[in-house]
């Protein structure tokens, strides 16, 4: 397998060919004045997107208590490696693609290299995080709203993200030329040791995708199948509740039967119910966006290894790598779009006017979901119930 410009597995970059010379070193290209500035706008602006967009929402959670539930913790750790993939990654990439020669030295070369992998893994943990925190929420309701110290237990989960992220890759990019005994990097050039190690590259990705997206496909699927479970034990219970209810009517007792608590009971279940069909939806949107953005690079990457790169048109494996870094740009633009709580943060932060003007939209909302979850004391022992909403 032949490396990319950065040698990245997470970067984009341009994979050498005899008589193709984009590859930056000896072979660089020379782009046309035009080419190379819009080439400079599309990477810059894609790092300003990532940056602002991933910035809003670490913002939003600092400065809005209501996002500081256990998932949205997950949240902010994904934007937290999104935001360095914006502002640190593209633009120490920028300068690089363009003249075709890392002008920053082999000590910045690594710190930068084990940056990219670093995030760009971390960002695939936090998605199996939030993943496997939403399928416990559904289908452990009772034991994962029980649980106490979910702060502490969700930072703790946060710190282990990274370590495992760092490990994959970190110790290969600093210590493979010490254990090789010898370097391969020519000079002004810039890409990890074992690029050119097949089966290394293969094992980190079964850890790094493969066994992330088939665990995501999981937790999905089991959450699916676990709220059409409720949705129909929900409908049989209302459905005798009303029979009930239109058999036993009676104009003065009707406050005080027990089937009022039913009822109310129901009502809970089915707003629960609502809540969690969102969850998943919103979940799913998440997952697909990063199935999308790391599966043609993953697919890619295997064939063109065992093809040794003759297979491959590199305009389509150049864009596999391209889609890697805008899946941190889109991941924020995710949130107010599946999640009312951060989009109720986004607007106060960036237009607070509209907050002041309409207080009681927050206010009245916020009780609801206060009386949503004392409802759910009543409701019938379910699992899948989870009383907060993304």
């Amino acid at each position: 397998m032949e490396p990319n410009a950065s040698g990245n597995a997470c970067a984009p970059g341009l994979v050498p060919e005899p008589g193709w010379a984009l590859h930056p070193g000896p072979h660089a290209a020379h782009f046309s004045a035009p080419a190379a500035a819009l080439l400079a706008a599309l990477m810059a602006l894609l790092a300003l997107a990532t940056v602002l967009g991933n910035a809003l929402v670490v913002v939003a959670f600092a400065v809005d208590r209501s996002l500081r539930s256990r998932v949205n913790f997950f949240f902010l750790n994904l934007a937290v490696a999104d935001l360095l993939v914006g502002g640190f990654c593209i633009p120490l990439y920028i300068p690089y693609v363009l003249t075709g020669t890392w002008k920053f030295g082999k000590g910045l070369c690594k710190v930068w290299l084990v940056m990219d992998y670093l995030m760009c893994t971390a960002s695939v943990f936090n998605i199996v995080l939030i993943s496997y925190d939403r399928f416990l929420s559904v289908t452990r309701a009772v034991t994962y709203r029980a649980q106490k110290d979910m702060t502490r237990s969700a930072i703790s989960k946060m710190a282990l993200v990274w370590v495992a992220a760092f490990l994959l890759y970190g110790p290969a990019i600093i210590g493979w030329e010490y254990m090789a005994k010898s370097s391969i990097l020519p000079q002004g050039e810039c890409y990890a040791e074992f690029f050119y190690n097949w089966y290394f590259l293969m094992t980190t990705s079964i850890i790094e995708f493969f066994t992330p997206f088939i665990s995501v496909t999981y937790f999905n699927l089991s959450i699916y199948t676990n709220i059409r479970k409720q949705a129909k034990q929900t409908l049989h219970i209302f459905s005798v509740t009303t029979q009930w209810r239109q058999n036993h009517y009676r104009a003065d007792k009707v406050c005080n039967a027990p089937g009022q608590l039913d009822l109310r009971s129901t009502r809970a279940s089915r707003l629960q119910l609502s809540r969690d069909k969102r969850v998943a939806k919103s979940l799913a949107i998440i997952v697909c966006v990063f199935g999308l953005c790391w599966a043609p690079y993953t697919l890619l990457m295997i064939i063109r290894a065992a093809c040794h790169g003759t297979c491959i048109q590199h305009s389509l494996y150049e864009t596999s790598f391209w889609l890697l870094w805008l899946n941190s740009a889109i991941n924020p633009v995710l949130y107010p779009l599946c999640h009312v709580s951060f989009r109720k943060a986004f607007i106060k932060l960036l237009c607070p006017g509209k907050a002041k003007i309409h207080p009681h939209m927050y206010s009245v909302k916020a009780s609801l979901n206060h009386s949503h979850s004392l409802h759910l004391v009543f409701a019938p022992r379910r699992h899948g119930a989870h009383s907060k909403s993304k």
